[in-house]
């Protein structure tokens, strides 16, 4: 596979741009913004001239379709860099995890959930990374949590044949295609507090944050509180580069007053869409997200859809029913890109 690192079709800039097949990267999490990227991609303006920066990497979907040359990516969450680091060292490959996962899937089909917390237990002992990624597939949820003592403890997810042969397939080419981006990149992965990591930045490097949200229930490697999001705040608007920063606005129940801290200093755009916490329809809602940019890094052509879009999202909340929520989504997505 050969694959090319380009800027905006439209231009010599990295960003904005539109992603066609987005990469969907082999670790799953909470909060993942897979159906946030192309949002994210068209409303950042940005030359690429230095480094990416994400000191809050999570699955790192976001970076894996930037594709920023240069890049740093850090996680307090020192298992998905250790994974991440042995699939670009390539001590991990789509082999490797092919024969693993074929392996310990038969035994979880044969011992249920008795084998999917000896695993957990191994893991825990071990931290090995293919035993970090069959629990982040094989968890209740796709739930990615840990105690005090940096345990990872989600339960089981009762699916004893979950590592079908398509299953296993699909994670497989997850980790060819990272590997592929990761040849033609230069990237470093570093687990760091994300204070360390903003430190790096210089002038033609852009920042991107997708910290954990305030107020919503979340698995974050680390606990974050009103305070570190304040101090976090604070600090990115002494940045000498360009950032974005992610965040949930408002949903159904109530709306987020910590984005008031940004409302005079940045332009703020957003994006709403559902999102789910099960498999029960009462438990699909739609969250307004906010992407908060600093002046003059924002794609201003790209106010006007937005603004529009948001118009014909509020009607289309009106009208959702619960049997149309991915043909609904699919249309949005079509009305904002075209």
């Amino acid at each position: 596979m050969t694959l090319r690192i380009t800027g905006n079709t439209m231009g010599n800039s990295l960003l904005p741009k539109h992603i066609k097949h987005i990469t969907v990267p082999p670790v799953k999490c909470q909060g993942i913004k897979t159906k946030l990227v192309n949002f994210i991609a068209s409303s950042i303006s940005w030359e690429g001239k230095g480094k990416w920066i994400e000191p809050f990497l999570g699955s790192g979907v976001t970076a894996f379709n930037i594709l920023a040359p240069k890049a740093l990516l850090a996680d307090t969450n020192p298992h998905i860099i250790n994974l991440y680091r042995q699939i670009q060292k390539r001590e991990i490959d789509r082999n490797t995890v092919k024969e693993f996962l074929e392996f310990h899937g038969a035994k979880l089909e044969k011992g249920d959930g008795d084998y999917y917390y000896e695993i957990r237990e191994q893991f825990n002992r071990t931290k090995d990374p293919l035993l970090f990624l069959f629990l982040n597939r094989a968890s209740f949820n796709g739930l990615m949590r840990f105690n005090a003592n940096g345990n990872f403890n989600v339960p089981y997810n009762h699916k004893p044949n979950r590592f079908s042969k398509a299953y296993i397939s699909k994670i497989c080419n997850q980790v060819s295609t990272l590997q592929n981006i990761l040849m033609c990149v230069d990237w470093e992965f570093i687990t760091a507090p994300w204070e360390h990591t903003i430190a790096q930045a210089n002038a033609n490097d852009f920042v991107y944050l997708d910290p954990p949200y305030i107020g919503r229930s979340s698995d974050y490697y680390n606990r974050w509180s009103y305070e570190d999001a304040l101090k976090l705040s604070t600090q990115i608007h002494s940045l000498p580069c360009g950032y974005a920063m992610s965040m949930w606005l408002k949903n159904k129940f109530r709306t987020n007053e910590y984005i008031d801290n940004f409302r005079t200093k940045d332009e703020i755009l957003t994006f709403n869409h559902f999102y789910h916490i099960g498999a029960s329809e009462t438990l699909r809602n739609s969250i307004v997200e906010a992407l908060i940019i600093k002046p003059g890094y924002s794609n201003k052509q790209n106010f006007g859809n937005v603004k529009l879009y948001l118009q014909e999202e509020i009607a289309l909340d009106n009208m959702w029913d619960k049997k149309s929520q991915n043909d609904l989504y699919s249309q949005r997505l079509h009305r904002f890109h075209r």
